[in-house]
């Protein structure tokens, strides 16, 4: 939608802000049955996985100066692409619905008007930061992002020396599963980095600050989840900043997150139409989804993400593999066609091994198996005239 180039620290303060946000906090308080140690471990494993595979999704991008969208046709061709566009525009949606619900819940808590009071007031705002826009919110961010990790900073404080409970922490989880549920989130940004990097003015410079950004952020985020749960044994992130006495400063962190997050899949959302919609602008699809996301967090109940995450991981893992085989391997291009069956059915054989893994409790989880599984099937079935 807008093509001004963006510098190292634009794009690490944009992945910054996606990382801060109250889902990331909500997903490590499942972390918590592991202790600390164990969990952490988890947190650690999953995050060098799913944000290796963050770095070459968005290097892709940044070096094609194509979108997220657009590198799949390098794989899936023109039309092949479309299933893909399909899928990501829907779950750009869910998660837009999935993050104003979160953080509407959160500050009802801090502030009690009515939950659907605090989504409209999210949802505006989200709306405001799209049409402002990336090449004009600069200075903004910079403000936006100082104030939360000043308020990030509060909350990790706050939480580390929280009174400690055993309470809470009955329902288990393995360590192979909490590995999983860590490679998941930065998995589910896969079909969103390069619409950010595609604009970097130095792609690989951008591409690994966004990384390394987003890893140590969001494992931060995990940590503060898990250590609230484990030392509280609760999960509501938003009552312990109210009895910590946060209160202004509580309500500023769950906004700010949730806003700055959230955006991110509002306006990706716009750029992936793009793809299917040339007439249609990307900002007016981006300006529909925010709003479609505030009226969906108004009225449907989302409150357990863990089965949406692993949807998103079955979709996208195999995805991206065939992607990371064709750029960096096999050194094609296949954006000429119409469709690449070969590549569509390794997809789907990729989709349904990583299902089954999910039945098997391995320690690293099921997405590194399952592309390693996808990638040398690219390698070994015969590229012939099936394309």
């Amino acid at each position: 939608m807008e093509e001004k180039r963006t510098s190292v620290l634009e794009n690490g303060l944009i992945w910054f802000g996606a990382a801060v946000s109250i889902a990331e906090i909500l997903t490590g308080t499942y972390f918590a049955p592991l202790g600390f140690k164990k969990g952490l471990y988890a947190i650690l494993l999953g995050h060098i996985i799913g944000c290796s595979l963050f770095f070459l999704a968005g290097l892709i991008g940044g070096k094609t100066r194509r979108s997220s969208m657009e590198t799949v046709r390098l794989s899936f061709g023109e039309k092949g692409s479309l299933l893909f566009v399909i899928l990501n525009i829907l779950q750009l949606a869910g998660w837009t619905s999935i993050m104003i619900y979160d953080g509407a819940l959160a500050a009802n808590v801090a502030l009690p008007a009515g939950t659907w009071v605090w989504c409209l007031v999210i949802g505006g705002l989200i709306l405001l930061w799209i049409l402002i826009g990336i090449r004009n919110l600069g200075k903004i961010n910079i403000a936006a992002m100082s104030a939360l990790f000043v308020l990030t900073v509060i909350l990790c404080r706050v939480i580390l020396t929280a009174g400690s409970s055993a309470a809470g922490l009955s329902d288990g989880i393995t360590f192979g599963a909490a590995t999983e549920l860590s490679v998941a989130m930065p998995l589910s940004w896969l079909p969103l980095i390069s619409d950010y990097t595609r604009n970097a003015a130095k792609p690989v410079k951008a591409t690994a600050a966004s990384t390394i950004v987003y890893g140590l952020t969001s494992c931060w985020m995990y940590v503060i989840g898990m250590g609230a749960a484990i030392r509280t044994g609760g999960s509501d992130i938003a009552e312990i900043m109210v009895r910590a006495g946060l209160g202004v400063a509580g309500l500023l962190i769950i906004i700010l997150s949730t806003v700055t997050t959230t955006f991110l899949d509002a306006y990706s959302a716009g750029v992936s139409s793009e793809s299917v919609f040339k007439k249609t602008g990307g900002k007016k699809v981006a300006v529909g989804a925010a709003a479609l996301g505030t009226v969906a967090a108004m009225i449907y109940p989302m409150d357990n993400i863990t089965d949406f995450l692993y949807l998103i991981g079955s979709a996208f893992a195999p995805m991206i593999a065939i992607q990371i085989a064709d750029f960096f391997i096999l050194k094609k291009n296949r954006s000429g066609s119409r469709f690449s069956v070969r590549n569509l059915l390794i997809w789907v054989a990729g989709l349904i091994l990583y299902r089954m893994l999910m039945k098997v409790d391995l320690p690293v989880g099921s997405t590194l198996p399952d592309m390693a599984a996808t990638v040398l099937l690219c390698i070994v079935i015969p590229d012939k005239k099936m394309s």
